[in-house]
């Protein structure tokens, strides 16, 4: 630690703050001038291309969130996207080191997440990275020199300077042959909202649980009478996802994919890193048991 900051620390508060908020902008300037800013400029110049090749090593939200600027750039320039498998964690990674993850994808969660990206008409190709020429890294949004307190979607904004409409649509799948009309959950262990519980599904017909085992045993306690659905692949997810009646998930791959098929949605809000909200539609983010059980109800009742 820094000496100043140290004593501060010990004897001023108030000059602490003050040391502490000028160090983070320093470090944050320093950063920005060591080359971020020069590769934001590439990435500028690289736009008026008429073929782009993309990088992404993941995670798969992080994938998914890229696609509406990519969706975007397609509109002038035809592009290819390469997905990395088995990049280790970076320290900005450490929520999920505390989990026990060391990669960011690993070579079946590619293979599970290639149908899906194949299926989107906008993306020229996906492939595995095997040392191809990339124009365009995006995996460099880690590196950006700002509080990741934001939409995880419009890190790509930042990265890119391309705006998108979020309202609209830019994940798209067929309806499942089977599967319709479902509650369809999909929700991670790790970033569960502790003020909420999912016992009032109960009075509800035809609830589906995609995902881990795990997390079905763990939902389970709360609905009993909860079945599960192992995926062939996420192209079949977002299949599934796409019929459903509305779809229920928290910080994870699943609410991802139903964001970008913009399906009637209920988001459960982690109170301690909230980045990912609901945009356009019946899209709907919340924090609270009785917003939950409320906005439920209403998507049960609507006629879609």
């Amino acid at each position: 630690m820094n000496l100043k900051k140290l004593i501060y620390k010990l004897t001023d508060k108030e000059k602490y703050k003050k040391l502490k908020t000028s160090l983070l902008l320093q470090e944050k300037i320093k950063i920005l001038k060591s080359g971020f800013e020069n590769e934001i400029i590439k990435i500028s110049d690289k736009l008026n291309q008429g073929e782009i090749s993309f990088l992404h090593s993941g995670h798969l939200g992080d994938v998914i969130n890229a696609l509406p600027v990519i969706k975007e750039i397609s509109k002038k320039s035809r592009c290819k996207l390469y997905l990395q498998v088995g990049k280790n964690l970076e320290n900005d990674a450490l929520d999920y080191k505390h989990f026990g993850d060391k990669i960011y994808m690993s070579d079946r969660m590619v293979e599970m997440v290639i149908p899906l990206l194949e299926k989107q008409s906008y993306i020229s190709s996906v492939k595995k990275f095997n040392d191809q020429k990339i124009d365009i890294d995006l995996d460099l949004f880690r590196k950006m020199p700002m509080n990741f307190n934001l939409d995880e979607v419009r890190w790509y904004f930042q990265l890119t300077g391309v705006h998108v409409d979020l309202s609209n649509p830019y994940l798209f799948a067929n309806e499942h042959d089977l599967l319709k009309k479902k509650i369809v959950i999909m929700r991670s262990t790790r970033r569960k909202n502790a003020f909420i519980n999912y016992k009032f599904l109960n009075d509800y017909n035809d609830v589906l649980f995609l995902g881990l085992r795990d997390e079905y045993e763990d939902l389970k306690k709360d609905i009993k009478k909860l079945e599960f659905y192992d995926c062939k692949n996420f192209l079949e997810a977002a299949e599934i996802i796409k019929s459903s009646k509305f779809f229920i998930g928290n910080s994870s791959f699943g609410f991802t994919l139903a964001e970008g098929l913009k399906v009637p949605r209920v988001m459960e809000s982690y109170p301690d890193f909230p980045v990912i909200y609901p945009n356009g539609g019946h899209g709907y983010d919340i924090y609270f048991q009785i917003h939950f059980e409320k906005i439920c109800k209403k998507l049960n009742e609507l006629n879609l």
